[in-house]
């Protein structure tokens, strides 16, 4: 898997070791001494490998050592305000990295599948309010967006120029707004409220009326690993699925979200809202899970509000002295025992 450093990534490296599988990760270094990746001794179990996406010729070196069946292409620069401060860095690692690792994957022996994770920004957002599914135009703008929407094409590109013709199951995975415990990335709303409040600030959010389809990172997660399962099974299912709340849930705002985490850390002092003028975020967003559901067998089973409430328990937990990993592995074990 690659991106095993960031904070999906360390989910999904944790419990696929749960698992007992023998993952080789590769992705840079986490850049914050707080990251999961090192909370959770992530490292331990898996075979780590610290290589830029950028450098096609590393990504060909790592690749050929391997032997391997499941790759999960998880790294990525995922910051929207990230990419608008250095949008041709977010071009480089989102497209070309995608199109290194495929190309080091063209001819490997052992290989199965390939699922490449991108987002719900992909899609051509008017702002209708209706829920995007996977048949609709993909679009972005925002550099971000429009990376992830280019990974996108890149990938059904690879798929039909080489890997259809071999067998290999070359897919994407339009995961929603993920949140959960470790998540320590700048311009995230849980992270950036827990560290408001334990700083004893105020929050501030620029958007409080934004909805976005948010999930727990194991539902995300879950639903990722269980199509890598089923298209090592089968060559009829779809080539992009959305991963996304439960079909049919309400949109909830960045406010309502912002409530309930605060809430949960006992904070009484509120929101600020401090909006930015020159934002280009979308007002509305939110994805239609359906066709994971009717063509995998497979849908979140967590609310937001419990996704909240685990979010901020974890941190708790981890705050209070107990150990990251050991609260992330208890975490996904009572998770599985309710599937």
């Amino acid at each position: 898997m690659t991106g095993h450093t960031g904070f999906k990534g360390s989910w999904a490296a944790l419990w696929l070791g749960k698992l007992g599988a023998h993952v080789t990760g590769l992705a840079l270094a986490p850049d914050r001494p707080d990251a999961l990746f090192h909370l959770a001794r992530v490292d331990t179990g898996v075979v780590s490998q610290v290589v830029d996406l950028r450098d096609r010729q590393a990504v060909a070196g790592v690749v050929s050592e391997g032997a391997f069946d499941i790759v999960l292409h998880l790294a990525a620069q995922p910051i929207v305000r990230a990419s608008l401060v250095d949008p041709i860095g977010t071009f480089a690692t989102n497209i070309m990295g995608t199109a290194h690792l495929l190309d080091a994957l063209r001819g490997h022996a052992s290989l199965r599948v390939a699922l490449v994770i991108t987002t719900d920004k992909v899609y051509a957002n008017g702002e209708g309010g209706r829920s995007f599914v996977e048949s609709d135009p993909l679009g972005g703008k925002d550099p971000y967006s429009a990376s992830k929407a280019a990974v996108e094409v890149v990938t059904a590109s690879f798929a039909r120029s080489y890997f259809d013709r071999t067998g290999v199951r070359l897919a994407t995975a339009r995961g929603g707004n993920v949140i959960g415990g470790g998540d320590v990335s700048p311009d995230r709303l849980v992270s950036d409220l827990i560290r408001a409040v334990a700083a004893g600030e105020v929050p501030r959010l620029r958007h409080p009326e934004a909805t976005r389809p948010w999930q727990h990172v194991m539902d995300c997660i879950a639903g990722y690993l269980v199509y890598a399962e089923r298209l090592c099974g089968r060559d009829d299912l779809p080539r992009a699925l959305n991963f996304g709340p439960r079909p049919g849930s309400p949109p909830v705002s960045v406010g309502a979200v912002a409530d309930a985490a605060l809430r949960s850390a006992g904070w009484s002092g509120g929101w600020i809202h401090e909006p930015d003028p020159a934002s280009i975020e979308a007002g509305t967003l939110s994805i239609d899970a359906g066709l994971a559901r009717d063509a995998i067998g497979f849908e979140s089973m967590l609310g937001c509000a419990e996704a909240v409430e685990l979010t901020m328990r974890w941190h708790a937990e981890v705050r209070a002295g107990r150990d990251a990993r050991a609260v992330t592995l208890a975490q996904i074990e009572s998770y599985e025992g309710r599937r």
